[in-house]
């Protein structure tokens, strides 16, 4: 009988072929992901519509949308003169309202986290149960119709002598923006440990010095997304604004509102929404990194 082969000494046994490898097959995809994916584009095609007809209203010559009895949705050409028409029949109001609403938003955010975050620290620190229904209850205001908000408010107003001003018409808005703002930021300081605040309590810091010094730089994304979220609010805003405005000087979204039913002018409030449009991409755009779902969730995730 013979039996393997003995290498000799100083050699190595050679190793076994290998098995061709398999070729690679393509991924093949489920009917689920492909009804997942063209859901999404349906339902982004859905809310993306509306900015498209306004692109269209806005560089597309006015025969083709305007008066055409069926409008294109391909624009076959493109042109300014639609922009350059309604800033120019607009004149000197377009800007002023454009800076005044900037400055409202910018207000109400600015507010919104200087009472959101102590209001937020110390809900925080009740039990779950009780600090999500003082938050609650502040969100009475955001189910009740604006203009039966707005009306007694403005009677004060008048009695104050601030009806017409912009710091009128920014903390009316703020009734909305604030409890969307404690709402994020209850579940932001929840999930941080109480040792952090303990800790810095230790090491001989106050109870401010260890909430903004300690607490808050770690909540930092939620600061920006209730802040983005409280600007947006206040820019998108119309129905205080359209009571609380001053006729010198009224909000853009006022102006766009006055430039389409009052004055007739169709092609200035096209221009005025879309130039509405671009401070809020390039907002959303500098901030893009800080609006993350569990950032956006954190008030429920608390």
């Amino acid at each position: 009988m013979s039996g393997p082969a003995l290498s000799s000494p100083g050699t190595s046994a050679a190793p076994p072929p290998r098995a061709p490898a398999a070729a690679r097959r393509p991924p093949r995809w489920r009917w689920s992901q492909v009804g997942l994916y063209a859901a999404v584009v349906a339902i982004s095609a859905f809310l993306l519509f509306p900015i498209y007809v306004l692109f269209l209203l806005a560089f597309v010559p006015q025969k083709y949308t305007f008066f055409a009895a069926r409008p294109a949705l391909v624009p076959p050409s493109l042109t300014l003169s639609n922009l350059q028409a309604g800033l120019s029949t607009a004149g000197s109001p377009f800007l002023p309202s454009l800076y005044l609403s900037l400055e409202l938003a910018f207000l109400v955010g600015a507010i919104a986290i200087l009472i959101g975050i102590p209001t937020a620290y110390g809900l925080s620190r009740l039990s779950a149960r009780l600090a999500y229904g003082l938050t609650t209850v502040m969100f009475i205001v955001n189910m009740l119709p604006s203009i039966t908000i707005a009306i007694p408010i403005s009677v004060q107003f008048i009695k104050a002598g601030l009806y017409g001003s912009p710091l009128s018409i920014a903390l009316t808005q703020e009734l909305l923006a604030l409890p969307i703002t404690v709402f994020l930021l209850v579940g932001a300081f929840q999930g941080l440990p109480k040792d952090l605040e303990n800790q810095a309590r230790v090491d001989g810091a106050g109870r401010l010095r260890a909430i903004f010094g300690s607490l808050v730089p770690l909540i930092r994304p939620a600061l920006v997304a209730s802040f983005l979220l409280a600007w947006m609010l206040s820019w998108d805003e119309s129905t205080f604004a359209l009571i609380l405005y001053n006729p010198s000087n009224p909000p853009l979204a006022v102006e766009i509102f006055l430039s389409a039913t009052q004055r007739g002018s169709v092609t200035e409030a096209v221009a005025f929404s879309f130039v509405a449009t671009v401070p809020v991409i390039i907002l959303v755009v500098v901030l893009q990194k800080y609006l993350k779902g569990e950032d956006l969730a954190v008030g429920v995730r608390g």
